[in-house]
């Protein structure tokens, strides 16, 4: 049986936290919207260094996360309001709350600690738990739907498109198979057949074998991707002039439609190259701050290895 992780313990490290800060350009007094809470770590820092008046909007879509970073950010409470919430309806959330602009704006995209030490939420292949993944609890599509009734073709592309994962025909080929004898319904079962799918000599060695087949159903549950790019650009259009943008992101799918989206609204003009004159409109909304991403130094890396594959990109509001 798993040990419980204490809370202390899965929060305690908040990924490049100081470029964050130094990015963000806290000060006091300000507004900051964490649009990915989960237990607080960054938020907590954001709120001391943008004391004595600085305010703190916090939303997250997991139940339990705002749960817990409710009781991390009490000493706070009288400068933070939590929402639990998708990301991509910040601008109807500020408006909720009759904010109309912020002075800068954070994303830590992915799977939080909390969640993979939380055997029960089905995120982790190191813990046996049910397979679930919701971030979201009020959401109806889970992993287990996922893995028990999508056709072999479709089972494949969602592994290889989202956990560009090479062996993805093969772990469909295996969770079919398994699937005709009892529905799957645990996750060290998936990670099992997972492993068991990719030949030894090729099993990675740096990650657990299933890494990208679990990040793949992640996705596919929570629908990460199809959010991000909106919910950027609602986000910088809630940002006061000067204002900036800091996004860490785990995985290269992530990072791609970051890098995407920000170089188009550094750009501006959506008119195709080699038009004599700009007839779009459109006027740049930001400068980038990071032309290459920021990553975790190594000594970062030694005290918390989940940070390996950070990568954080900025920009500021023109």
């Amino acid at each position: 049986m798993a040990m419980p992780v204490s809370k202390e313990k899965i929060y305690h490290s908040p990924v490049l936290l100081s470029e964050t800060l130094e990015l963000l350009k806290v000060q006091a007094g300000k507004i900051y919207l964490d649009c990915t809470l989960g237990g607080g770590g960054h938020a907590g820092h954001i709120l001391r260094q943008s004391a004595p008046s600085g305010h703190l909007i916090g939303i997250d879509r997991d139940k339990e996360a705002l749960k817990i970073a409710r009781e991390r950010l009490a000493l706070f409470q009288d400068r933070i309001s939590l929402v639990q919430d998708n990301f991509i309806n910040l601008k109807e959330i500020l408006a909720h709350l009759k904010i109309t602009q912020v002075d800068g704006i954070f994303f830590d995209l992915g799977v939080s600690k909390y969640q993979l030490a939380d055997e029960v939420r089905g995120f982790s292949f190191k813990r046996d738990g049910p397979l679930d993944m919701r971030m979201d609890k009020r959401e109806q599509v889970t992993a287990a739907l996922l893995v028990n009734e999508l056709p072999l073709g479709e089972l494949t592309r969602l592994i290889f498109m989202y956990g560009e994962e090479r062996w993805a025909a093969r772990i469909a080929q295996g969770i079919c198979q398994a699937r005709q004898k009892h529905p799957l319904v645990s996750t060290l079962e998936l990670a099992k057949i997972v492993t068991d799918a990719i030949p030894l000599p090729h099993r990675p060695k740096s990650i657990h074998p299933a890494t990208k087949t679990f990040q793949a159903f992640r996705i596919a549950v929570n629908k990460e991707l199809e959010s991000i790019g909106s919910a950027i650009s609602a986000a910088i259009s809630s940002l006061a002039p000067g204002g900036r943008i800091c996004l860490i992101s785990y995985h290269s799918l992530e990072d791609r439609v970051v890098k995407q989206t920000l170089k188009v609204l550094e750009k501006g003009c959506l008119c195709p190259p080699g038009a004599p004159a700009c007839v779009c409109g459109e006027k740049a909304q930001v400068k980038i701050l990071t032309k290459q991403p920021i990553t975790p130094s190594g000594s970062e890396v030694a005290k918390n290895p989940s940070a390996r594959s950070a990568r954080l990109r900025a920009a500021e509001k023109i």
